[in-house]
């Protein structure tokens, strides 16, 4: 039973994985207009800011993008074992 949860969420687990990828990327953009007062946070090989910026956007997105993504595969495993009574991971 453990093999086909595994099977089924797998489709699941993908749309949730892109969701929280697209949700995670909108928040990044509300936190760094109030972090930086700018609209688009600074990319790698942008000469005008500063290696720190960079480095500090990078590190938001990073987190922002990790945390988004862990309570909804998180959140979509609880639910699926609510539904299921299988949990889908190992």
């Amino acid at each position: 039973m453990a093999k086909l949860a595994q099977i089924v969420y797998r489709p699941l687990g993908l749309a949730s994985g892109l969701a929280a990828g697209a949700l995670s990327g909108m928040l990044f953009k509300q936190v760094w207009k109030r972090v930086a007062d700018e609209g688009d946070a600074p990319d790698a090989l942008q000469s005008e800011y500063t290696f720190g910026q960079v480095l500090l956007a990078a590190a938001i997105q990073g987190l922002i993008f990790s945390v988004v993504k862990a309570a909804v595969d998180r959140g979509g495993a609880v639910a699926f074992q609510k539904i299921t009574g299988s949990w889908p991971g190992r």
